[in-house]
């Protein structure tokens, strides 16, 4: 998690943008973006060169002989009124033409410009980014979060990063091969795909090739993982196997950026709304019969153009509400016997609407519903406060019996501060997950239990986990706040969808 020092020191980077003259958010944001990866462009080269040292292989060099004064370590040493015409007038050029002609990331960096006009603006902020940890675990994506709730459009069309630990759950779950098209329909900064490639270079190596060396910035040993046995699929990892869509370029050119720095060299980036009538237009022609994995957080309350939404989404669902849209949308993307892992707000699971129970329906008789995963509310906090869960499925298939899963903490505090704390579930619902018995784990006491898809038909396809959990109750003096907190949540959330199906009929 992003720590005071770190929030004080961009925010201090802010606040010079600002009056240096730049005042819209997303320009900061992108402007930002880009400077830290030309940091680390540099950082990874530097890498590069000391493996080739050690290990005497060659490597694609991102900087040729003649373009060393490109890289952040000599630029930054510059003068003010030096370093401005460097950047600008060699770097970001370098950035334009960085990726192989013809690429989804060379399309969203041909307009790369710097907008930084003043030089000691420049001067400034690549000071304060040459401070910033950028190798340091999840640093850069604890960074993008941190900028993104600077946004005053955050939150209202969905835009919040899903914690890094609650993506790695579900990749986990799925497994995915490195044979795999792995799609996101609403991509946002890449989350979902990068932590699919952590997870292949994690899986993938042997125990030879994972190599400890100090971080060039840390000092700090860590371990690399080369993804030895991967070379088989390189060229498809480098550039077929990812494919994310946003309608928000911001959103994709941070993507793409973050991809490129997790080895993936020509990710498959498009600027789409997925849900309008023209996406299916714009499939990769890798996956003309269908993605092989697809995980998503899809925007909850995003802005609908309704007369857009493609037509073949609303002749299985007739609705306004983008989560119930996406979920149909998933379903169409993946290839029979493709899987997904989506996260969906508590009421898809429990809405009584005619929406919601027909899109419930259609997951448990005509495809194979895997499992259920309840989240605790304060997972997205502090942007967002609503209860979630986590549905696992495969397109075609039978579903005989769901996994239901109660995960009650997730290693941090369930507040806006998000703090880190001993209780967590996450670790316990993966095992839990990778030794699943439905003969075995009927007990509804416990916090992973199987559901008869029979038992869900006849509860008119309801989802909550509330519906089938068994508590023991201990008589107590008081009742616990959390526990009542999320009873009210869960009460709300119904109220709430009942009301706006209501409006909706009502016209």
């Amino acid at each position: 998690m992003i720590t005071g020092d770190l929030k004080r020191r961009v925010d201090a980077l802010w606040t010079e943008f600002w009056q240096g003259g730049i005042t819209n958010p997303l320009t900061v944001i992108e402007q930002i973006t880009f400077l830290m990866f030309a940091r680390l462009h540099d950082i990874n080269e530097t890498r590069d060169e000391n493996r080739m040292r050690r290990t005497q292989r060659s490597f694609q060099r991102r900087f040729s002989e003649d373009e060393q004064n490109l890289r952040w370590s000599q630029f930054r040493h510059l003068g003010a009124d030096e370093m401005l015409p460097v950047v600008r007038d060699k770097v970001f050029p370098h950035f334009r033409k960085s990726s192989t002609s013809g690429s989804a990331f060379a399309e969203f960096m041909k307009d790369a410009q710097l907008m930084i006009q003043k030089p000691s603006l420049l001067v400034k902020a690549i000071n304060m980014i040459d401070q910033l940890p950028l190798t340091e675990g999840d640093a850069k994506g604890d960074l993008y979060e941190y900028l993104l709730s600077k946004l005053t459009t955050a939150g209202i069309n969905g835009q919040f990063r899903t914690p890094r630990h609650i993506i790695r759950l579900m990749v986990d779950m799925l497994e995915p091969k490195p044979t795999d098209i792995v799609g996101d329909p609403a991509a946002g900064t890449g989350g979902f795909l990068v932590q699919v490639m952590q997870y292949l270079l994690e899986t993938y190596t042997s125990p030879e090739g994972v190599i400890e060396e100090n971080d060039p910035e840390t000092g700090k040993v860590q371990k690399i993982y080369t993804g030895d046995l991967l070379e088989d699929h390189r060229d498809h990892i480098r550039s077929r196997m990812f494919c994310g869509f946003d309608f928000d370029a911001t959103m994709l050119r941070i993507a793409a950026m973050n991809l490129v720095l997790h080895g993936v060299d020509d990710p498959d980036i498009h600027y789409q709304d997925t849900l309008s009538a023209g996406f299916t237009d714009r499939f990769p022609k890798e996956a003309t019969e269908g993605f092989d994995i697809i995980l998503a957080n899809p925007p909850f309350k995003g802005s609908l153009d309704f007369e857009d939404v493609h037509p073949a989404l609303l002749r299985q669902v007739k609705t306004k509400k983008t989560e119930l849209l996406f979920l149909v949308l998933i379903l169409r993307m993946l290839k029979s016997g493709g899987r997904s892992a989506t996260i969906v707000p508590d009421g898809v699971l429990f809405g009584s609407s005619g929406a919601h129970m027909g899109l419930r329906k259609q997951l448990v008789d005509n495809n194979q519903l895997e499992a259920v995963i309840s989240l605790p509310s304060g997972v997205f906090k502090p942007y967002a406060g609503v209860s979630t869960g986590i549905l696992v499925f495969s397109k075609g298939g039978r579903t005989d019996d769901v996994f239901f899963y109660d995960v009650e903490a997730d290693g941090f505090s369930l507040d806006d501060k998000r703090e880190p704390i001993e209780d967590n579930d996450v670790p316990g619902c993966l095992a839990a997950w990778r030794s699943r018995d439905p003969r075995r784990d009927t007990d509804r006491k416990q916090k992973a239990f199987f559901v008869p898809a029979s038992e869900i038909r006849e509860a008119n396809y309801d989802l909550s986990l509330g519906r089938y959990k068994e508590r023991e109750y201990v008589e107590k003096e008081y009742d616990e706040p959390q526990s009542i907190l999320k009873q009210l949540k869960a009460i709300n959330d119904e109220i709430t969808y009942n009301l706006t199906e209501l409006e909706e009929m009502l016209g």
